[in-house]
């Protein structure tokens, strides 16, 4: 190695020479006093090129932001005579979130893999349908479905475009969850799990991204994750849930990538832990985790469905139109620490 002495290194010069008329290499060329002359004089560097090339086609036009102010802050939040699916509504969070659609002036279908809940009058779903039409003016309607039936969830987005003449939205709610170690796990709960959770989530977007694209409608996706899918939750054992929903986060960030070109935007809805009819029977099984969960995040408590409202409505309408490609994660500071 030669060293270079402080009046060497002032002497040294880059020169760029031409190979060809279209392209350039580079080629570092060192000049030393005569006395200073180390052994090697050139050094050729390889020649380099982006990582990530695209074709040169054209961008699509499109027209610059205009802010309509003749709307008042509220009314960008509006679903008003929009038409938005809902998997996993029967009940649940999802009944919660269709409810929360419907009072946004939306008309609601639920696909779900439950009995029809609207044949019982005392169901929570009825008495969510009977507030759609006598309050709210609009309507909520049950298709009795399993997410992972690909042609029957097809059939059935297809009626609903069909019969409503548009398709404005989807809330993927559909999700199953299951407490095994991981060297417990069956093959055939493993596949149940990222059937549901994933494949599940997978096919009623594309069912809904298809009749949109085919329509030439635009709109908006939320895919329901969990911060599990971002963390691994202390002392809560659900390997094949917690990767079913990272799997979503990812889902959500590819599909936003393909469609964001037909107009159709996809973000994910990461929820923390919520006061469910499910964990109500986990606190008995486990009565620590009724103080633990709390003391995990920043508000020392547990969420409510109702919690997450604001939030579907948020990344459903117009309120979010330059957000696609993201994760909303409502948790309570859980995963901040």
């Amino acid at each position: 190695m030669t060293r270079l002495t402080t009046k060497a290194s002032a002497a040294l010069r880059t020169t760029i020479v031409p190979k060809s008329s279209f392209r350039l290499t580079p080629r570092l060329t060192t000049t030393f006093p005569q006395s200073q002359q180390p052994r090697l004089t050139t050094i050729p560097l390889t020649q380099t090129r982006s990582l990530h090339q695209t074709s040169a086609r054209p961008l699509p036009a499109s027209e610059p932001f205009k802010l309509d102010r003749t709307k008042r802050l509220p009314e960008f939040f509006s679903l008003q005579d929009k038409v938005i699916l809902i998997s996993g509504g029967g009940r649940g969070v999802g009944l919660t979130q269709a409810e929360a659609v419907l009072e946004a002036g939306a008309r609601v279908h639920v696909v779900d893999v439950l009995p029809d809940p609207s044949t019982d009058p005392d169901s929570p779903f009825s008495a969510v349908a009977k507030r759609a039409t006598e309050e709210l003016g609009t309507a909520i309607t049950y298709h009795r479905v399993d997410v992972r039936d690909q042609q029957a969830l097809n059939e059935v987005v297809q009626e609903i475009a069909k019969k409503e003449g548009r398709m404005d939205g989807l809330i993927a709610a559909a999700g199953i969850q299951q407490e095994t170690p991981a060297l417990e796990y069956s093959r055939e709960d493993a596949d149940k799990m990222l059937g549901v959770n994933v494949t599940g989530v997978f096919m009623t977007a594309q069912a809904v991204a298809r009749v949109m694209i085919e329509n030439g409608w635009t709109g908006s996706m939320v895919l329901i994750g969990s911060m599990s899918g971002t963390v691994a939750n202390r002392g809560l054992i659900c390997p094949a849930y917690n990767a079913s929903k990272a799997a979503v986060l990812q889902l959500g960030r590819n599909l936003a990538a393909e469609w964001g070109e037909h107009g159709i935007r996809v973000n994910t809805l990461s929820p923390g832990y919520i006061v469910t009819a499910m964990t109500a029977g986990l606190f008995e099984a486990f009565p620590e985790r009724r103080t633990a969960w709390p003391d995990a995040n920043m508000l020392k408590r547990l969420s409510y469905p109702e919690e997450y409202r604001g939030a579907a409505i948020f990344l459903l309408s117009d309120a979010s139109s330059f957000m696609t490609g993201a994760d909303l994660r409502i948790d309570g500071g859980h995963c901040a620490w």
